[in-house]
């Protein structure tokens, strides 16, 4: 690869440091930059400054600062076939898997050609309503439909064409795989390996304790009814985008088309991400 392109969060802390950086070690390499104007000011000597719509030109997409700041890469992709190498910047990461101490070896390994690929899956958001109006959304973590005044909603629910039940709690997530360390994460559901073929429905503080999380075929499609509401309620694509929902409104969740790829330094280990950001020790056998 000779061509990247360059996104950062020049509000992390040492983010200008190391965005000099990463410009150094592209320049080492011989690698071509294409990045955003705040940027290229940082290079030395600065460079010219590209906009996003050349995205189009690069071979990869390096992204500098936390989980927050890659989702922001993977909205300004657009669905443009572009892997992403995350450098984490942030206090977690779990999608920004390369140090800020491993940027030489990332950098090398995209140059050399050396860089692992994993293939996540997106998801696909489409709300139908009786109007004319439908509103489409692309998210790699979640499709969250939740209330923003703290009264519970009442939600149905069918999957492939099969109802399951009507729920009544703060809201509900559909995560991808990826998404299973994030917000489903914390209302109780379970860790997924990227590679599963699956999606997942967490429910957020549901009225009954029976109600558990719900691992479905990544083929299947997904079908949210908002039945009864006393407060505003927000579909939410990877925390980002809020669209208000109508009682009787539906959402229809897939698996997207088009997913995403992400790079990795060699040796990359999922489980040994997992070790170090969720603190997993363990006992020791004698």
């Amino acid at each position: 690869m000779k061509k990247i392109g360059v996104i950062a969060n020049l509000q992390k802390a040492h983010a200008r440091s190391g965005m000099r950086h990463l410009l150094e070690l592209a320049r080492q390499w011989d690698l071509t930059v294409t990045t955003t104007p705040e940027v290229a000011v940082l290079a030395d000597p600065p460079l010219v400054a590209t906009l996003s719509q050349d995205w189009e030109t690069i071979e990869a997409l390096v992204v500098l600062g936390g989980d927050g700041t890659l989702l922001q890469a993977v909205r300004e992709l657009d669905g443009r076939d572009k892997p992403i190498l995350g450098v984490n910047l942030g206090s977690l990461g779990f999608l920004t898997s390369v140090t800020e101490g491993e940027l030489p070896k990332a950098i090398e390994s995209i140059a050399r050609n050396t860089a692992t690929v994993s293939e996540r899956t997106m998801l696909s958001g489409t709300i139908l309503r009786e109007s004319p109006e439908v509103i489409h959304c692309r998210a790699l973590n979640d499709i969250v439909i939740r209330s923003t005044g703290g009264r519970v909603i009442t939600l149905g629910m069918s999957v492939g064409g099969r109802e399951v039940s009507h729920f009544v709690g703060d809201g509900l997530i559909v995560a991808t795989p990826t998404g299973s360390t994030g917000y489903a994460l914390s209302a109780g559901g379970p860790i997924v390996m990227p590679e599963a073929a699956i999606l997942l429905v967490a429910l957020m503080c549901p009225h009954t304790l029976s109600t558990r999380p719900l691992v479905v075929p990544d083929t299947s499609e997904i079908v949210i009814r908002l039945d009864k509401s006393s407060d505003e309620v927000l579909l939410l694509a990877d925390g980002q985008r809020g669209e208000p929902l109508l009682p009787g409104d539906r959402v229809v969740v897939t698996r997207s088309p088009r997913g995403i790829r992400f790079l990795h330094v060699p040796g990359y280990d999922y489980f040994s991400v997992l070790r170090q950001k969720l603190h997993w020790r363990g006992t020791a056998l004698a």
